[in-house]
């Protein structure tokens, strides 16, 4: 039930009827956002990193999200992603974009531009540096949510954000806000991720966005995860999520065990860094990160380059010995 002090506010559109929200599941690279070395879009390269993902059997693309610095692209630079995203998933697999701002004015637009581009689902990330109250980060999702008619994943990732979605705001905005029909999780916590599955309604679609913890959360009954290692590694996590289903369980956390060393190594540089590194070792488009944050260094390179070839990602240099 409205509180007073919603109840001031205009009520949302009237919206139309919410299409089935079943296809949101399964494993949803967080794609990185591909640049020139000038730092400018690469559309080309965008298009190719995301065929290679789609035909590596995933089952979404998520973009403009954490992984694609969605804080360094501008509004314009976000509507062509979300254009080519749109482009290069349609008829294989949902295109999901981020749409986070911190105004409920910019969050809104972007939503709307999202809408127009043609998306199957928005992903919408707390607000960062500010620390609205709950009825204050209610209001914000609800606006946004009203001004669309589609399917919106919160986002929480405390770590980055300093904003954690706490339980019960979480179950308030997925009980009274008919649009809002999931989170992607990224607190680590697994008692949290627990008690958002616990809590809020059967069909409230929960997707770990911690890569080491996918089969945890699934075993608890999340219906996915949005993954930043499956730009690098996403046989891994379809793997993962496809012996999980079909009940081949060892099988399941055997793949989890083989991809915890690459999410062990995201700290390496400034994040999204290691991912764009990464990419580029292994010949996919990804180009620098936008300044201030650079490209690895030879050193945290090289660790990068040792976990890859670990993994069976690429193959071990060889090195000449003296005659």
């Amino acid at each position: 039930m409205a509180t007073d002090k919603e109840s001031a506010t205009p009520a949302p559109p009237e919206k139309i009827a919410m299409q089935s929200t079943e296809f949101i599941k399964g494993i949803i690279p967080a794609v990185i956002t591909p640049m020139t070395e000038e730092e400018e879009l690469d559309e080309a390269g965008l298009e190719k990193l995301l065929d290679h993902l789609i035909k590596s059997g995933v089952d979404g693309v998520f973009t403009v999200g954490t992984a694609g610095e969605f804080w360094a692209l501008t509004v314009e630079e976000k509507k062509r992603v979300f254009e080519l995203t749109v482009t290069c998933a349609k008829g294989h697999v949902p295109a999901y974009v981020g749409t986070c701002a911190n105004t409920t004015r910019e969050a809104v637009q972007l939503a709307e531009i999202a809408q127009e581009a043609g998306v199957d689902c928005i992903s919408v990330l707390t607000p960062s540096f500010i620390t609205p109250d709950r009825d204050q980060m209610f209001a914000h999702y609800q606006t946004i949510a009203g001004a669309v008619d589609l399917p919106i994943l919160l986002y929480g990732n405390p770590d980055r954000t300093n904003n954690p979605l706490p339980v019960d705001l979480v179950v308030r905005l997925a009980e009274e806000v008919e649009n809002i029909i999931g989170i992607k999780d990224s607190s680590g916590d697994m008692g949290n991720t627990a008690e958002y599955l616990r809590n809020t309604p059967d069909d409230f679609r929960v997707l770990m966005g911690r890569d080491t913890l996918i089969y945890g959360a699934l075993t608890h009954g999340a219906s996915g995860a949005i993954a930043a290692s499956a730009n690098l590694a996403p046989e891994l996590s379809v793997e993962i999520y496809q012996n999980f289903i079909q009940g081949n369980l060892d099988e399941s956390l055997a793949a989890q065990r083989r991809l915890a060393p690459l999410r062990l190594v995201f700290p390496l540089g400034t994040f999204p860094a290691m991912l764009k590194t990464g990419a580029e070792l292994m010949g996919l488009p990804a180009g620098p990160p936008r300044a201030p944050v650079g490209r690895l260094t030879d050193a945290e390179r090289q660790k990068l380059r040792d976990v890859l070839v670990q993994m069976g990602k690429l193959e071990a240099e060889t090195r000449e010995t003296p005659a």
